[in-house]
């Protein structure tokens, strides 16, 4: 016999204000499980005798309840508000099958923050930072779009405008809504400058949420892909040179590739980083390894990484293709900035590591690479395995000379693209 796993939202209340459904699965229930501050709100209507114990971390969960379920018995999970919206319920629904989960959800507090504010929850973008890189942040940060956040320890109201400042949004402001739901709730909004400067004497309730207002972007945050040159952390004094694919082609890169969420991409030979930068910010739900053999670059490489917030989804590996291959989970796609001489071996290994319908996309500047790419896909087209495409881009920027607006040519760049046919 197998056991049966609730969970049940408990709203944003001092006091549990369960629905009838939840209030009978709570009856029913073997074993309820929930922190202390969620058991404490089921005082008063928790049946007397019913086992609880405190939500262990989730690495001894999963054993508890399989441990439970073998039994026969029902658990009782508690969680806050919607366990489904950036709740623990996303967590039961990887580890349990759908057959031995029922969820009773509640309003959550992001959406009791957007009441107390009189805010369209639609009008916000949610951001949970809960047990997630401060930096993230800054994937998310758009001139005049609120974010609603739900933060930890590190994700303070400080921090928080400290990062505002850092990237540019000087004029954000940060409004805590503490303690939804009990008798010591409170609101304060703050500017980002404020809290920058008093942050650490101002006191806050663990239990909260923000909301950020950025206001206006005056730094190097994009809004668009092509992120301009110059914003990028390159190994070459002079802002937007070094070795970085330039915006122009970078936009070609993008358009090309068309990653989709949860492809996994590598960019081999990724120099400063343009390229894996893009793709890692753009595509939050897909998986980036840069790999980079040149240490100065590949210092630039982490920096921008940093930079631009994408720590979550940009894997960077320091070494030569195609050695610094070996350990990395097979790609969807691949992009080809730089080869150090390995390109014709490189261009066959991937070839075969591709799935059907996978992308190999490489760029070429001399005559050497050219005629490699040229002969790969000569063997491709013999084959007939794969859809090819090339192009050839030549840049030439507006510059000035005695006053008068003149343009200085870039290399032309070749972009060759194959995409891998199913096999027949």
């Amino acid at each position: 016999m197998t056991g049966q796993i609730q969970v049940v939202g408990l709203g944003v209340n001092a006091k549990a204000d369960l629905s009838a459904e939840a209030l009978q699965a709570l009856h029913q229930s073997d074993l309820v499980i929930g922190s202390e501050r969620q058991l404490d709100t089921l005082e008063q209507i928790i049946p007397v005798g019913k086992e609880s114990i405190v939500l262990p971390k989730l690495s001894a969960l999963k054993a508890l309840i399989d441990e439970q379920l073998v039994k026969g018995r029902t658990v009782l999970v508690l969680a806050s508000g919607d366990p489904l919206f950036y709740g623990i319920g996303r967590w039961f629904s990887r580890y349990f099958s759908a057959e031995l989960l029922t969820f009773y959800p509640a309003v959550s507090s992001l959406q009791v923050a957007c009441h107390r504010l009189g805010i369209a929850l639609q009008d916000v973008e949610v951001l949970s930072l809960h047990g997630r890189p401060l930096s993230k942040l800054r994937t998310r940060l758009r001139q005049d779009q609120p974010l609603l956040l739900l933060t930890d320890k590190h994700s303070t109201p400080e921090a928080l405008a400290n990062e505002c400042i850092a990237c540019g949004f000087s004029e954000a402001k940060i409004t805590v809504c503490e303690m939804l739901g009990y008798p010591q709730e409170m609101i304060r909004s703050f500017t980002a400058q404020t809290l920058s400067n008093t942050g650490r004497s101002t006191k806050f309730a663990s239990l909260h949420v923000t909301l950020l207002e950025p206001g206006c972007n005056q730094g190097f945050l994009p809004a668009f892909p092509g992120i301009p040159d110059q914003h990028f952390v390159t190994d070459k004094e002079d802002a937007g040179r070094g070795m970085i694919t330039k915006r122009e082609v970078r936009l070609s890169i993008l358009s090309l590739l068309q990653v989709a969420k949860g492809e996994c991409v590598w960019d081999i030979g990724a120099g400063c980083g343009g390229v894996a930068v893009e793709l890692a910010y753009w595509n939050p739900n897909s998986d980036i390894y840069a790999v980079e053999h040149h240490s100065d670059r590949f210092d630039c490489l982490e920096q921008n990484r940093q930079r631009f917030g994408v720590v979550s989804n940009l894997s960077i590996i320091e070494g030569r293709a195609p050695q610094a291959l070996a350990d990395l989970p097979a790609p969807d796609k691949v992009f080809i900035g730089g080869s150090g001489g390995e390109l014709a071996a490189l261009l066959d290994q991937i070839w075969t590591l591709l799935p059907p319908g996978g992308i190999l996309l490489g760029s070429a500047v001399t005559e050497q690479s050219k005629c490699d790419y040229y002969q790969f896909n000569q063997t491709r087209t013999q084959r007939a395995d794969s859809e090819n495409e090339t192009l050839q881009l030549s840049v030439s920027r507006g510059d000035r000379l005695a006053g008068q607006i003149m343009y200085r040519p870039s290399l032309p760049v070749t972009l060759y693209l194959f995409k891998k046919e199913p096999l027949s």
